[in-house]
C-alpha cells in the first residue's frame, strides 16, 4: 500500500521535508519443501515465493515491512547495499539487532534516502541463506532526475548463485564440526534449475536486467548467447558505459545492463548462462530469453566458453574497467562527480588482512588474526546502553605476520566524517569478496601482492566506481577510500558465507561527539526504535 505524504518521523530521521511513499509490506517467512533441484530440503519462502517478493522502490521512499518469523530459528533480515541512512537500528545483522524468534514478528523502518539502484535482501542468521529466503531490491529514479540512458521498455530482476542439494542445518552443523564446505551442485537461476527461468523478449526492445549474485560462495560469469550487455549501475552508482560479452559477479555483488532485442525474425529463443567461475567444477544455470513463436524444439544448449577457470588477469583487467560515471545524476541532480574524492585529506589507513586459522576444533577465518565471536548482547545495544564489558572499543590489532590467531569482538572506532583508506589485503589461494553495511565506497585500486604505499601512486582518484562489496584476487590487495557520514554500528564482512558464519567479519562505530548515545540528535542517528527487541544484557533493561 502507498501513501503520499510530508512525513515528519523520528524514528526514520529527524525532520525529513520531501516529498515521498511509505510503502507498507506484511511479509510471512516460512519454509517449503517444494525444491528447484535436487532431493527434498527446506526452502525459505517469503509469503510462500522463493526467490522473495520485489521490493520495488523510488529514491527517499520510507519502508515499513512487517516480518512474520514461522519458522523454528530466529530470524533476520538484511538490506544488502540500502545504507540506512542514520538508522544502524535496522540493518538486520546480528551486532545491531536482536533476533525475531520462532513465532514472534517485527516490523522494520527505514527509508531509502539519497540512492538509486539495484539491490537484494535475504536472511543473515544461522546460515538460513543457504535455504533461500532472498528476493530482489530496486530504488528507482525520482521523476525529476532523469535517467542517463534512455528509458528501456522493460526491466527484469536476475537473481543468480550457487545451491547445495544439503539441507542448510547440515551444512551449518558440519562447518560447526571443522569440515570446509563442498563444492556447489548446481547454479540456480531465480529460483530455478537450468531451461525453467524465462524471459520474454520482443523484437527491438530495450531490457534493463538488474543482476545480483545471491548465493553462498561462488563467483559467477553472466553472458547472454549472441546479445551485447550494456553496463550502466552496479550498486547504486552509474557507470561509462561499456559493452561487455560477459560479466564476472562476485558474491554480492549487483549490476544493471542494458540488453537491446534483435530485429529478428520470429520463432527464435536464446539462452541466458550464469557458470561458475574459480573453482575446479564447472558448472552453468541456464534461462532461457524467448521471443514471439519460440519452439522449445529448435532451443540449442550454449555452454561458456570464455573467460578461462583460472583467469585471473582477465578479471581483474575487467574490474578495474568499470568507473563512475562523473557527468551524471543518480538520487540527486547534481553530477556524481561533484564530489571531488581525490582531493580529500585521509584521516587514517587500516590495513585488514584476512586469514584462516584453527580454534576451538573449528576452522575459522580471521581479521588481521582475530575471528569474530558474537557476544549474546548486540554491540548496537551495549553501546547503546552504555554496557562496558560486551566490546572494548578499538579493539582492532594491526596487520601483523606471526601473532597468533584467537578469538574475539573486533571494533574500529572511527570518528563521524573522517575519510579512511582501507586496504584489504589476501595472502590466500582463494577470492575474497568484503561488503560494507551502511556505506559505500571508492574502488581505487587493486593489484597482486603484498600493498605498499608506494601503491597509492597508482590510484584511481578521479573517477574510481562506487559501490558496497568488492573483491580482491588471490595473493592480492584492493584499495578503498570510504567517507564514514553515516553515523552509527555498522557491519564490514566477508560475502563468502562460510567465512562469514566463522568469523571473517568486524563492526566500525562511527560516532560524534556525543558520548552519551540516547543524547544525540535524530538530525545525526535515529534513536532506539520503539519497538527495538531486548535481548542478552539489556533484556531486562
Amino acid at each position: 500500500m502507498k501513501t503520499n505524504f510530508l512525513f515528519y518521523i523520528f524514528t526514520i530521521s529527524t525532520f525529513v521535508s520531501v516529498h515521498s511513499e511509505l510503502l507498507h509490506f506484511d511479509w510471512v517467512v516460512s519454509v517449503s519443501s517444494n525444491v528447484p533441484i535436487g532431493d527434498p530440503k527446506e526452502v525459505i519462502m517469503i509469503n510462500n515465493q522463493f526467490p522473495g517478493p520485489l521490493l520495488n522502490t523510488t529514491t527517499n521512499d520510507v519502508v515499513i515491512i512487517n516480518v512474520h518469523n514461522n519458522l523454528t530459528e530466529p530470524f533476520l533480515m538484511t538490506w544488502n547495499g540500502v545504507q540506512l541512512r542514520r538508522n544502524s537500528w535496522q540493518d538486520g545483522v546480528e551486532g545491531t539487532n536482536c533476533p525475531i524468534m520462532p513465532g514472534k514478528n517485527w516490523t522494520y523502518k527505514f527509508q531509502m534516502k539519497d540512492q538509486i539502484g539495484s539491490f537484494f535482501y535475504f536472511p543473515s542468521l544461522f546460515f538460513l541463506k543457504a535455504a533461500g529466503g532472498y528476493g530482489p531490491i530496486r530504488i528507482n529514479n525520482v521523476e525529476t532526475v532523469p535517467l542517463p540512458f534512455p528509458r528501456p521498455d522493460y526491466e527484469y530482476d536476475i537473481l543468480i548463485g550457487d545451491w547445495y542439494f544439503d539441507e542448510y542445518k547440515d551444512l551449518r552443523i558440519s562447518l560447526e564440526d571443522g569440515c570446509k564446505m563442498p563444492f556447489p551442485d548446481a547454479i540456480l537461476i531465480n529460483g530455478m534449475r537450468s531451461n525453467q527461468a524465462i524471459f520474454e523478449f520482443q523484437p527491438r526492445a530495450t531490457y534493463r536486467l538488474r543482476i545480483s549474485n545471491v548465493g553462498l560462495k561462488t563467483t559467477l560469469n553472466f553472458k547472454i548467447q549472441d546479445h551485447e550487455m550494456l553496463l550502466v549501475e552496479t550498486e547504486g552508482a552509474y557507470t561509462l558505459k561499456k559493452y561487455h560479452q560477459s560479466l564476472d559477479i562476485h558474491v554480492g555483488q549487483s549490476y544493471s545492463v542494458l540488453v537491446t532485442a534483435k530485429n529478428h525474425s520470429y520463432g527464435s529463443s536464446y539462452h541466458m548462462v550464469a557458470s561458475s567461475r574459480f573453482i575446479p567444477r564447472e558448472l552453468s544455470g541456464l534461462a532461457i530469453i524467448r521471443y514471439p513463436g519460440f519452439d522449445v524444439e529448435s532451443l540449442v544448449a550454449v555452454y561458456p566458453d570464455e573467460p578461462s577457470q583460472d583467469e585471473y588477469g582477465y578479471a581483474m583487467e575487467q574490474a578495474l574497467s568499470i568507473r563512475t560515471d562523473l557527468l551524471v545524476g543518480a538520487a540527486r541532480r547534481n553530477p556524481q562527480g561533484s564530489y571531488v574524492y581525490g582531493s580529500i585529506n585521509i584521516s587514517r589507513t587500516l590495513i585488514l588482512q584476512n586469514g584462516e586459522a584453527a580454534l576451538d576444533g573449528q576452522n575459522r577465518y580471521t581479521v588481521n588474526g582475530v575471528s569474530f565471536l558474537h557476544p549474546r548482547t548486540p554491540l548496537k545495544l551495549a553501546d547503546y546502553f552504555q554496557l562496558s564489558d560486551v566490546f572494548e572499543p578499538g579493539f582492532v590489532p594491526a596487520a601483523t605476520v606471526g601473532d597468533v590467531p584467537r578469538l574475539g569482538v573486533s571494533v574500529i572506532d572511527a570518528n563521524y566524517h573522517d575519510f579512511v583508506h582501507v586496504v584489504f589485503q589476501n595472502p590466500l589461494d582463494s577470492l575474497q569478496t568484503w561488503h560494507s553495511d551502511g556505506y559505500n565506497f571508492f574502488v581505487v585500486g587493486m593489484g597482486r601482492g603484498k600493498w605498499e604505499e608506494g601503491k597509492m601512486e597508482t590510484y584511481n582518484m578521479i573517477d574510481a566506481i562506487y559501490r558496497s562489496t568488492i573483491q580482491v584476487y588471490p595473493y592480492s590487495w584492493t584499495a578503498i577510500l570510504i567517507k564514514l557520514d553515516n553515523q552509527g554500528m555498522w557491519n564490514l564482512r566477508s560475502q563468502d558465507a562460510e567465512k562469514w558464519y566463522l568469523g571473517q567479519e568486524l563492526y566500525i562505530r562511527v560516532k560524534g561527539d556525543v558520548n552519551d548515545p540516547s543524547k544525540i540528535s535524530p538530525r545525526d542517528e535515529a534513536p532506539i526504535p520503539a519497538n527495538v527487541i531486548k535481548c542478552g544484557k539489556v533484556a531486562d533493561l
